[in-house]
């Protein structure tokens, strides 16, 4: 029987819609455990964090097409890791859960804001990177070290994960976040049922609304963080991978619709919004196709993807509320390495501003709260002061 050609049509969807189901795979997959933790880190209930897990992949998901298909250029967004792993550390500062939601309201004001004002972008713009890029691992720096603490509380169940993470890493880095992740579910579930836990019948996706508070603490320990955070790790990052592969970011079209869409995923418990980093990379490379000007086609994949893999966020939260202690932050800590030591690296690069960049890291990752504001905050002003008064950059 004669072989029947593929058509040429078919066979140029055929790589971008599969690099948008890997985007979307890796992308979800690699960090939900992360935003789950943020979220109950500042009060969320397994029912309020599962709401905030599916408004920020709706939300996402939807600003991927639109800007997707009206541009024509691959550009991906995502939820705010580094943000969510910033809520895992702010937990110490005892925010009730309308005040953290009053602060993610106020975080996607100030995004929305920066695509408005041209300004704002260029007042962040001068905020030192080392000492962003220091606080990020400051805040990080606690959550990476979950994975050893999960090892003396339950050594068989961390331990297994981190050897799954391990082999991946050694044979396959892209899916050794994603193994992990599947590997913390595998086992959450064999527990579950050797312990006769049963889950929640109704396993339906749902929001959840949440009237925010507007609190001093909410913006101090919550908001302003968050911005800098997200703007500092994820935005500007992003710009610059789309960059890389020849492509110029939509800025301001970019942030009015994160700020938008992350504004209406606030009150149903979203926390951020962004552009895309490092799984941008998976749809606008060599992945989604030779033919660059149609590879636009594997963010709108992605985008369809993520709204699907968000259907399941009611069933994810249901699981991960019968891990044991530790389990679900140790693989949220996995996932936060490469990060880690991107943010690490990144800071203390520059000799002349590396004793700011520590002071910024060691505040931050102290975790002390002073006023009722965060260590993330008192980092970042720590590490201009000492930048101002010892380093004084501009007499190199």
């Amino acid at each position: 029987m004669p072989h029947t050609p593929v058509p040429t049509a078919s066979r140029d969807f055929v790589r971008p819609v599969t690099a948008g189901l890997v985007t979307a795979l890796v992308g979800f997959t690699s960090s939900f455990t992360v935003v789950l933790a943020g979220l109950s880190a500042v009060g969320a209930s397994p029912g309020q964090a599962a709401s905030g897990l599916l408004a920020l992949t709706i939300a996402f998901s939807l600003c991927t097409v639109a800007i997707a298909v009206t541009t024509r250029r691959p550009v991906t967004f995502a939820w705010s890791t580094p943000g969510a792993a910033l809520l895992a550390a702010a937990g110490g500062l005892g925010l009730g859960w309308n005040e953290a939601v009053g602060g993610f309201v106020m975080c996607a004001l100030l995004i929305f804001l920066t695509g408005a004002v041209p300004a704002i972008g260029r007042l962040l713009g001068r905020l030192p990177a080392p000492l962003a890029q220091a606080m990020l691992a400051g805040v990080l720096f606690e959550l990476c070290l979950a994975p050893f603490h999960a090892l003396a509380n339950v050594p068989l169940m961390a331990g297994s994960i981190i050897l799954v993470w391990l082999v991946c890493m050694r044979w396959a880095p892209r899916w050794a976040v994603p193994a992990a992740m599947a590997a913390t579910l595998l086992i959450v579930m064999l527990n579950a049922t050797h312990a006769g836990t049963a889950l929640p019948s109704n396993l339906w996706p749902r929001l959840e609304f949440t009237m925010p508070a507007f609190t001093w603490a909410g913006a101090t320990g919550v908001a302003i963080p968050l911005y800098i955070v997200t703007m500092a790790s994820q935005n500007i990052p992003g710009m610059a991978v789309l960059s890389g592969f020849g492509y110029r970011t939509p800025w301001t079209a970019s942030m009015l619709g994160t700020g938008a869409a992350g504004l209406g995923a606030a009150f149903f418990g979203g926390h951020a919004i962004n552009l895309a980093a490092i799984s941008a990379a998976l749809a606008a490379g060599e992945e989604a196709g030779p033919d660059r000007s149609r590879r636009w086609i594997a963010a709108v994949s992605a985008g369809g993807f993520y709204f699907l893999l968000g259907l399941g966020a009611t069933a994810v939260g249901a699981v991960a509320v019968t891990a044991p202690e530790g389990l679900l932050t140790a693989a949220a800590g996995l996932a936060l390495f490469g990060t880690l030591g991107a943010a690490a690296s990144s800071a203390l690069e520059d000799p002349r501003s590396r004793f700011g960049a520590l002071t910024t890291f060691m505040i931050t990752a102290s975790g002390v709260a002073f006023l009722g504001v965060g260590s993330a905050f008192w980092g970042l002003a720590g590490g201009l002061l000492v930048r101002w008064a010892v380093e004084r950059p501009g007499q190199h």
